[in-house]
């Protein structure tokens, strides 16, 4: 979805921008804090009904940072995503595979490298707030700010010629 110069998006056409953007899947970075200690490391998002999904190992040190502080930011390429992050439970748990399923499909080397059956859980990110740097049809240079919980967007042009 592209937009001219002068148009307004809605909450839902900027909601489907980002996950147009975002695709099936993508490598994003990973930021989370627990008491000021921050740490940001790539992981294996997949995009459906609304949120991110990647899988970790339950005993990784950026899981239990994860536990104690659910507040994470995501990064792909222009698209910066704030939410809070919750523990769906081991991937073989889950009822309808749906996760495991999805990633074997998109990320086949990381699944087959990966996959330990007794540790690997299912974080899922509800995204809160999110910022997107994006070019119009007239190649002005925009930000656009996703606020999840008011259901409202705001573009602002960075490009002023």
């Amino acid at each position: 979805m592209n937009f001219a110069k002068d148009k307004n998006l809605t909450f839902d056409q900027a909601v489907e921008l980002m996950f147009q953007k975002l695709g099936d899947w993508k490598i994003m970075a990973l930021a989370s804090s627990v008491n000021d200690y921050v740490m940001v490391r790539n992981v294996s998002c997949l995009f459906y009904d609304h949120k991110v999904y990647f899988k970790t190992d339950k005993e990784f040190r950026k899981t239990q940072q994860l536990f104690q502080n659910p507040h994470v930011a995501l990064c792909w390429s222009g698209v910066q995503i704030e939410g809070l992050a919750e523990n769906k439970g081991l991937v073989v748990d889950e009822p309808d595979r749906r996760f495991e399923s999805l990633y074997k499909k998109h990320l086949w080397g990381s699944y087959n490298k990966y996959s330990h059956e007794d540790t690997e859980i299912i974080i899922e990110v509800t995204p809160k707030f999110v910022e997107i740097w994006d070019t119009c049809d007239d190649n002005y240079a925009y930000q656009i700010f996703i606020d999840f919980d008011k259901e409202s967007v705001e573009v602002k042009q960075y490009d002023h010629r």
